[in-house]
């Protein structure tokens, strides 16, 4: 059960995004704590690791990933199995039975009728995220600190200083506001003489073109992350949907007007901070991974989000 080095093992399953990461900072860090002594392992997708390290509270990331939210097939997992699990992936019967598969020592998981043996606490479906895995550590005696998201500051030079940050992707359909709105939003931040900067993933080339109009920096192609972090860090704020980036503003501390449909906030928002602006309808939920955008997201308009961040500014003079 032990590392190369020694160490007893500890391996945390969150085979996510990069928004599931920083969601779950509070959790990683609680876990940290409570076994100082152990090789904390994340099983992750590969991408991550330097968002990972950048925590303070992973040792080394797991390559691991699955289409879409799935639980992976298998863990490349070497040598003895590990001394503690934890399961901050989900809660049913595929990730405690990927992690059971490794005979850990413990596995700390939610309770499901379809894994009897695990004797975890009830999952609550109407939980924010970052409570939800601090709920899971409480239950088994670990303090969690919800609020213990901050990220250090990157090292690196924002390539943009100041920018406002727009970010028009998304992983799925449903999470993504019109592009066309976006441009409006950054046409009436360069009528205010705000600069902006357009941001986008891996295959978000067209939609970055589409938002970036004449005056606006464009950033295609996928940041690699210690880019990417230093220019929200540099931000003047940061706008986009429910993203990764919307979480790694939180982090940093930037100002941030986040667009939430078809989850609400309550649910994925950035905690209460007049330095984070939550907008949406309220509404039925609808399909966070449908191929459309959600009718709730398209009730936000490009005045809210420009209102939004000039509530945000600071007084001339």
């Amino acid at each position: 059960m032990t590392a190369p080095d020694g160490r007893p093992r500890l391996l945390v399953l969150r085979a996510l995004g990069l928004g599931d990461l920083l969601a779950a900072v509070p959790a990683l860090r609680a876990l940290r704590g409570a076994f100082p002594g152990h090789e904390l392992v994340l099983a992750a997708p590969p991408e991550l690791a330097p968002a990972a390290a950048a925590t303070g509270a992973v040792d080394r990331l797991l390559p691991a990933c699955a289409p879409g939210r799935a639980v992976p097939r298998t863990l490349a997992w070497r040598g003895p199995p590990p001394e503690v699990a934890v399961d901050l992936h989900g809660n049913g019967p595929p990730s405690h039975r990927l992690l059971l598969a490794l005979r850990p020592g413990r596995l700390l998981a939610f309770a499901h009728p379809g894994t009897p043996s695990v004797a975890g606490p009830a999952w609550c479906p109407h939980e924010h995220e970052r409570e939800r895995w601090c709920r899971l550590l409480r239950s088994y005696g670990i303090a969690a600190d919800p609020t213990d998201l901050a990220l250090p500051r990157p090292a690196g030079a924002s390539p943009a200083p100041g920018a406002v940050v727009l970010h028009p992707g998304a992983a799925s359909a449903a999470r993504r506001w019109p592009a066309d709105r976006y441009a409006a939003v950054a046409r009436g931040l360069l009528e205010r003489g705000h600069r902006v900067a357009v941001t986008g993933g891996p295959g978000e080339d067209a939609l970055v073109a589409r938002v970036a109009v004449p005056g606006a920096a464009a950033f295609p192609g996928g940041l690699p992350f210690g880019v990417l972090s230093a220019l929200v860090a540099g931000a003047g704020a940061v706008v986009s949907g429910d993203t990764g980036v919307a979480h790694l503003a939180v982090a940093h501390g930037t100002r941030s007007v986040t667009l939430f449909g078809p989850v609400p906030p309550a649910l994925w928002g950035p905690p209460p901070s007049p330095r984070h602006t939550a907008l949406w309808h309220p509404g039925p939920p609808g399909n966070p991974h449908g191929r459309r955008p959600d009718p709730l997201l398209l009730r936000i308009r490009p005045e809210e989000v420009l209102a939004a961040l000039a509530r945000g500014e600071a007084p001339a003079g």
